[in-house]
This record gives structure tokens, C-alpha cells and sequence, in this order.
């Protein structure tokens, strides 16, 4: 029985909340008196701003006012900032509501979007609030971690719903908001309803602050034995939280029992990369690693053995601070600095909250625990201080250990501060931008007064109000000069004019891929003859995908390293080596004429002035090297990053099957989207499962430790054999290179010398062996399929075009089902 069935059969404010409370307490939750007294406020249809700690049940308050909203017949929206606790509250809500009542849309993803519960990012209603404003079919909004509303980049679409949706009934939560008086006054003359303010309320698990001057393995050590576990050890560097791990792996963490157990709840679990295979280590100690650089199914494998309590140590960054599943004891800060970016600052109140408040685990824990850890000079010297006791001459001979240079201090009085410091006040962080002037334009009648209002309403200040007006009507002139608006005589308008657009916008402008219109007109410039026209098709897709910087950073330190290289031995000077190096960066593929097709295709459209336009090679790089996921991030040292690259990977998966369009496609791309499909489902399959979930929804059972094994990859045949391709012309590089030594451990069991005899007299007859388009192509590969094994033979491109050398290879099905990859041996090598 869905909650829906508990609402009454006709509004009654006493009997919803009654209603809500006995499904509740069917679920065995009692609800505590913030809960109540926001659940009541919502009932009676007052505005709710919750700001409550950590623990006291605000997803609780959200489902109860989806509730109060779907009893009504109103539509409610519940936004979040990321992706995955949209996904994650759409899957709870289907849960509660029935798959039917539930819909999601993140701009990459959209499920049952006329339901009448939406979850969605932040910017995904601040857009649709533009183009309709009153007439949206809006009638709440509850936004989940409100203080984002300060986020320079994205704040403006927390506060956008705010300004333009005055229909609707707002529930804004929080555990850090700090003073929103400025605001709940705001929100209570637009809306017209009361605005309640929740606050101040005692912690269900309450929270105890100490401050360690042990050095962190004693701190440790002395948190286990006390019963604090588990421990959640926070960093503000992925690579310095795996260090921490492996450190810790010395310690006796968990007992040869727990050991078992641990091993038994993992199973089968495959950890195929080579940070799992480090990982794995760690966990079977009972120690767990948690950033968002890792692969999701390894932050899952993390999160569920914690919660079973089969973790004592968990050693991460301060991604828990936003929504993440991680049951904990004590929070353990390393340190109260971090690197936004540009520097090294202090943490913020807010920010220290947001991470201290994961201490404590409701209906596990009486109390919870933050230590902070002393810095590490500030350790080793209360060391020293302690060994040398009250001895005045030995205290005098002390040689102290100083701060590492460029340490930014903290010490017990920035902790102390923290504790007791309110979160900082939210401030406006309002901007204009293309695409919203022409959504609001889009919405019709007074579109000059509407943006001037917006503008004038904005929690900004007069002066960067001022600058919004005129960075409006600059890029009102562009648009005008453009074409895409007009205006054209109304009587009825103030001024007698009425703006209006010339184009029509897609029902969802702005909300999708904003470059992909881009995309397609840059296609059709490319020339469908050219080999090379499968993969410039893929380069086009990745110039609109947001960067991933460390990917592109290692690229350009490889790509440094080998340049220098060259130019040592072409003997330049160390000054004209280090003016070269500076023009050299990271693979940009059709650079010149992307920017100069934006260009054109902005004169018509300039709102994709909006949006960055970024060349880049990843998947064609991947392809082009004929590397497999192991090969490609052991071969830029991104380990620590494979979640980044996966994610990658498969945003650009989608995005090429989404935007390009089949004509466009052909043998080879069709391809290169299969193998790339099934790349990224054999190292993860979580996230094309998640999307392909998200697309056909039922409701979530209870997830094991150990996901399901991804579909068998000699299940998808065409994947299959862009694998065995890419095995196969993998070694034609290196061939070509006469690389045979690196050729001998490919394949061991033919060996480095026979693969050099065979290249010594391969180059007896021609001089070079060719890994173009044309020597990679399908064409130049004679696949033999059997039932278990298949037999390959791989066509050398020769100068002379003979095609008289081939590489001769078997490829054994059952171990590549179990490997996850096309399992290739060679076994001769010479002329046909």
C-alpha cells in the first residue's frame, strides 16, 4: 500500500498530518518535535525553512510534504545539487509513492515527466520557472541542501524559484543555513503565506568535540580501542586519504573473525582495476577508502560493508559532507584547511558543520564524536614536551619541529572557534545569462519589465543589481543584433513594443545538453568520405562534454615529458625548450574548425555563448591507442581517478547516442558506440544500469554487497569484435614501433623473440608498417567464429600494399567472459 492511499478523501489539514504519522509509525519511525512542528506548518500551508542538524530526519519533513501536496492535487518538485541524490530520492519516492506518482529529469535523464512528483537538479526548475513563472504547474518545491544558494556558479538557481514562483509553497532545508531571517521575510511577500522558521533544535544523537595532539595512527588507535569505531578519517586530497589507508594497513584493525566475515559478505565481487586490487586488501582489514574519484561500485562495495558494520576505519575526503551513505560513529578531521582551487584557506563554518554533522547514527548510537587532529609538527612536539616531563633542562634542549613552509596554522583556538561559530550567512550569488533572457522572453507578454523585476527582486545588493541590468541589455543587444529577437508594435505593451522571439525554443531549452544543437550543425561539416569521419564524429560530441581535468592534465604532462625528450635530442636550449613546451597541452582534435564553426553558428544563436566549448580526446584517444580501461589509466597514472574517467566515459556514451544522428552514424561508429557501451558496463555496469533503470523503473529491492556480474562481453557480439580489434591492432602499434620485447608480454606464450625474429624479417621485405584508418579498419581483420574459441588473422598495412604479413591469434571465449575483456593469444606471425 502506497503512503498516497493513507490521504484523506477530501483535504483536511488534521487528518493529512494524522494520516502521515500512522504511516510513520507503521515504518516503526516516531517523529521528534522538529518533524512535527514543520510537518504541521506544511499541512496548514505555511512556507517551511528547516535547518536542522544532521540526523533529525529532514528527508522525513520532504516526503511528508510530497504528501500534503499530492493530497491536495498540487505538483511537487524535489530538487537537489547533484545528480546522484536526485537518482537516489526518485528511487525512495517510487518506493513510498508508486512508480506512477514519480518522475526525474537531470538534463541527461528524463522518467515520467509529467508525474505529479518531479526530482530534479536546482537548474532544472529554476528554468522552467523562467519560461512560465505563475503558469508554471508549480504548486511546491521543497529544495534539498539549501545553503547552495551561496554557490557562486550555481546559487542563482536556488534563488530563481524564489523570485518567479510566488504560487508555490517552499520547504527549504538544510543542516547549515545559518540566518535566513532576510530571506523567510522575502519569501512570505512573495508567496503570501507564512513563512515558519525550524531551527535550534537538540541533536537525536548529540555530538562531543575533542582536540588530539597525538600524532593520527595513536589518535587512531586510542578512538578503536574506546569504542569510537567506525571511524571516518577525513582528507582534503584523494591521494592523501588512500596514503592513509595503506598506513593504517599495519594496524590490527579488525580480528580474524571479522576478517571471515568480511570476506564472506564480499564474495565474488570483482575488483578488475588496479586501485580494486588495492582496495581490496584494505577492506578484507577492515579498513575502507571513500572519494568520488573511485569507481562507483567500489564507493558502494564501502558504503554497505559499513553498513554492516563490517568497517571499522574509513578513510576519506569530505564528499560525506553532501548527502553520502555512510554510517559513522566519529569523525576524525585531519586538518581545518583545505585547497579550494586557487589556494590553501580555512575551512568555514558551514563546511565544518556540513562534515561534523555525519557523527552519530540515529537508532545506533547515544552519542557521536569529531575529533580534530593538531597539526603535525604540533603532535611530534607535544611528543617531544611529554617524553621530556617536567625535567627543565631536557625542555630547554628540545629542538622543536617547525611548520612545513607555506603552512596555512590552525591549532586549538581555530578548532574551538569553529565549534561554537554559527554557519556563515547565505549570500546572494544572482547572474543573467542568455538562455535566461530568452526563456523569460519566451514566456510572453512584458519581457523587458519581467527581466528588470527579476533583477530588482534578486537578494542582491543596488550595485551588483546595477550590473546585472546591464549585462541583461548587452546581451539583449546580441540577441537583437542576431536576429532571434524582434520587436514589433503592441499597443497593449508599455512603450508600445513587445519583445519577441523569431526562433522557437525546444519545450526543454537550456535544460538539456546545451551544446548539442552545436553538435549537429558541426557534423554536417564533416566530410562522410574521410576514414577518419567515425572518430571526428566522436571528437565533436567531446568538445560539448564538460572537461575532465585530470585526465586532460596528465595528457598534457605526457605529452610535455615526451616533447622534451625530443627536443634534448634534437639539442635545443633549455630557454627554447621551456618557451616550446609552453604551447604544448592535452589532444584537441578539429580545434581550429570547432571554433571557428561556434563562431558562425553563434552569430545566430549566441546563447551557446553561454557555454564553454572545449576540444578534447578521450574516448578517441582510448580507441586510438586500442587500450582497454586498465591500460588507459595505468597508462596516465589515474588510478585514484577511475570513477572520473568511467564517468566520462559513459556521459560521453550517452551523449553520442543521444545526439548523433543515424545517418551520421556507419559501420565503424555504430563501432566504436558498442564498444565503448560495453567498455564502460564491463569495468562498472552500475552506471549504464542506473541510466537504463532510470529509463524503465521498478521498484529497488535490497541491494547485496556484491552488485550482480555485468552481462557476459562475448554477449554482444558487435562489442565483442571492436575488442578483439583493438586487442589485435594494439600489437600492430607496437609492430610498428618494433617494440618486441613489450610484444613478448602481450603474449607470453609466443614470446619476445619469435615476435622479433618475425618483425626482423617482416623488415627485411618492407620499411614500415602502417596504423592509419585504413590499417585499423575492419577490413583488415578475418575473424573465424566458433563456438569456443575464435580464430583471427590480422592484415598488416605494408608501403607496397601487398597485404602479404599477418599476425595469426585465437581468442578463447570462456576466459574472456570471465576476464571482462576479448582474452587474445598470438600464435604466428609472418606472410600469408
Amino acid at each position: 500500500m502506497t503512503l498516497l492511499e493513507h490521504a484523506p478523501a477530501t483535504w483536511d489539514p488534521d487528518q493529512a498530518f494524522d494520516a502521515f504519522e500512522a504511516w510513520a509509525a507503521g515504518r516503526g519511525l516516531t517523529l521528534y518535535p522538529a518533524q512535527e512542528e514543520a510537518l504541521l506548518e506544511i499541512v496548514t500551508g505555511a512556507n517551511v525553512i528547516l535547518s536542522t542538524p544532521t540526523g533529525t530526519g529532514k528527508s522525513l519533513v520532504a516526503t511528508g510534504a510530497h504528501f500534503a501536496a499530492l493530497a491536495q492535487g498540487k505538483r511537487t518538485f524535489y530538487t537537489a545539487p547533484i545528480k546522484a541524490l536526485v537518482s537516489e530520492k526518485f528511487f525512495a519516492l517510487v518506493d513510498i509513492f508508486g512508480a506512477e506518482q514519480v518522475g526525474m529529469v537531470t538534463g541527461d535523464s528524463s522518467v515520467n515527466a509529467d508525474a505529479p512528483i518531479i526530482c530534479c537538479t536546482a537548474e532544472i526548475l529554476a528554468n522552467l520557472a523562467l519560461r512560465h513563472g505563475e503558469q508554471a504547474d508549480v504548486g511546491q518545491v521543497v529544495m534539498d541542501e539549501f545553503h547552495y544558494y551561496a554557490d557562486p556558479q550555481r546559487g542563482w538557481a536556488w534563488q530563481v524559484p524564489l523570485l518567479t514562483l510566488p504560487q508555490a509553497q517552499f520547504v527549504l532545508m538544510s543542516a547549515t543555513l545559518g540566518d535566513t531571517t532576510e530571506i523567510a521575510d522575502d519569501l512570505s511577500r512573495r508567496t503570501g503565506r507564512e513563512t515558519a522558521a525550524v531551527t535550534g533544535v537538540e541533536r537525536p544523537v548529540p555530538l562531543s568535540y575533542e582536540y588530539a595532539e597525538t600524532v593520527v595512527h595513536e589518535t587512531i588507535e586510542d578512538l578503536l580501542a574506546t569504542g569510537q569505531a567506525p571511524v571516518y578519517i577525513v582528507h582534503f586530497a584523494q591521494a592523501a586519504a588512500l596514503e592513509r589507508a595503506q598506513a593504517l594497513a599495519s594496524v590490527k584493525i579488525v580480528s580474524r573473525e571479522q576478517r571471515d566475515e568480511i570476506a564472506a559478505a564480499i564474495g565474488d565481487f570483482r575488483f578488475t582495476t588496479t586501485f580494486g586490487k588495492t582496495l581490496s586488501r584494505l577492506v578484507r582489514a577492515g579498513i575502507g577508502v571513500h572519494h568520488a574519484g573511485m569507481l562507483p561500485k567500489y564507493r558502494r562495495l564501502v558504503e554497505q560493508l559499513a553498513q554492516q558494520g563490517l568497517l571499522r576505519v574509513i578513510c576519506g575526503t569530505d564528499t560525506l559532507g553532501v548527502g553520502i551513505n555512510v554510517p559513522i560513529r566519529t569523525v576524525l578531521l585531519t586538518g581545518l584547511t583545505k585547497f579550494d582551487g586557487q589556494r590553501m584557506r580555512h575551512l568555514t563554518a558551514r563546511e565544518f558543520h556540513q562534515i561534523a554533522g555525519r557523527a552519530g547514527r540515529a537508532g545506533y548510537d547515544t552519542a557521536g564524536t569529531v575529533v580534530v587532529q593538531a597539526p603535525e609538527h604540533e603532535a611530534e612536539n607535544a611528543k617531544l614536551l611529554a617524553k621530556a616531563g617536567d625535567d627543565p633542562k631536557a625542555r630547554r634542549k628540545l629542538v622543536r619541529k617547525k611548520a612545513p613552509e607555506g603552512f596555512v596554522s590552525w591549532g586549538k583556538p581555530s578548532f574551538e572557534k569553529l565549534v561554537a561559530a554559527e554557519p556563515e550567512p547565505l549570500h546572494s550569488q544572482m547572474i543573467v545569462s542568455h538562455s535566461m533572457l530568452l526563456n523569460v522572453i519566451g514566456r510572453g507578454g512584458d519581457a523587458f519589465t519581467a527581466m528588470r523585476e527579476l533583477i530588482e527582486a534578486s537578494h542582491e545588493s543596488p550595485a551588483p543589481k546595477a550590473a546585472l541590468k546591464v549585462r541583461a541589455l548587452a546581451i539583449y543587444r546580441t540577441l537583437r543584433t542576431a536576429g532571434v529577437v524582434e520587436q514589433v508594435p503592441d499597443a497593449s505593451m508599455p512603450g508600445g513594443q513587445r519583445i519577441r522571439l523569431t526562433v522557437d525554443l525546444q519545450p526543454n531549452f537550456a535544460l538539456n545538453q546545451p551544446l548539442s544543437p552545436f553538435a549537429l550543425a558541426a557534423i554536417d561539416l564533416l566530410d562522410p568520405a574521410d576514414p577518419t569521419h567515425p572518430l571526428d564524429v566522436i571528437s565533436v560530441i567531446e568538445a560539448t562534454l564538460d572537461d575532465p581535468r585530470p585526465i586532460l592534465s596528465q595528457q598534457q604532462f605526457l605529452a610535455r615529458g615526451e616533447a622534451v625528450a625530443a627536443m634534448k635530442a634534437e639539442g635545443i636550449e633549455y630557454d627554447e625548450r621551456m618557451e616550446l613546451l609552453e604551447e604544448i597541452t592535452h589532444p584537441k582534435p578539429l580545434d581550429e574548425l570547432l571554433t571557428e564553426a561556434l563562431r558562425v553558428f553563434a552569430a545566430s544563436q549566441p546563447w551557446v555563448g553561454d557555454f564553454a566549448l572545449s576540444p578534447k580526446s578521450v574516448v578517441r584517444d582510448m580507441w586510438e591507442r586500442a587500450m582497454t580501461f586498465a591500460d588507459y589509466t595505468q597508462h596516465y597514472g589515474l588510478s585514484r581517478s577511475e570513477g572520473l574517467v568511467l564517468r566520462y566515459l559513459s556521459d560521453a556514451y550517452r551523449a553520442i547516442r543521444q545526439t548523433v544522428p543515424e545517418e551520421a552514424k556507419g559501420e565503424e561508429l555504430h563501432d566504436i558506440i558498442e564498444w565503448l557501451g560495453e567498455l564502460v558496463r564491463q569495468v562498472d555496469s552500475s552506471l549504464l544500469d542506473e541510466w537504463e533503470e532510470l529509463l524503465h523503473p521498478h521498484s529497488p529491492e535490497a541491494a547485496p554487497v556484491a552488485p550482480p556480474p555485468p552481462p557476459s562481453v562475448v554477449a554482444n557480439p558487435r562489442a565483442f569484435r571492436a575488442l578483439v580489434r583493438n586487442e589485435l591492432f594494439r600489437r600492430v602499434q607496437l609492430a610498428a614501433l618494433d617494440k618486441h620485447e613489450e610484444l613478448g608480454e602481450l603474449d607470453p606464450g609466443f614470446g619476445a623473440d619469435a615476435w622479433g625474429d618475425a618483425l626482423d624479417a617482416y623488415y627485411d621485405e618492407h620499411g614500415s608498417i602502417g596504423t592509419g584508418a585504413d590499417a585499423r579498419s575492419s577490413r583488415m581483420l578475418v575473424i573465424d567464429e566458433g563456438p569456443a574459441e575464435w580464430h583471427v588473422q590480422q592484415i598488416l598495412a605494408d608501403p607496397a600494399g601487398d597485404h602479404d604479413w599477418r599476425i595469426w591469434a585465437t581468442v578463447d571465449l570462456a576466459e574472456s567472459a570471465d576476464a571482462g575483456v576479448a582474452v587474445v593469444r598470438v600464435t604466428r606471425v609472418g606472410r600469408l
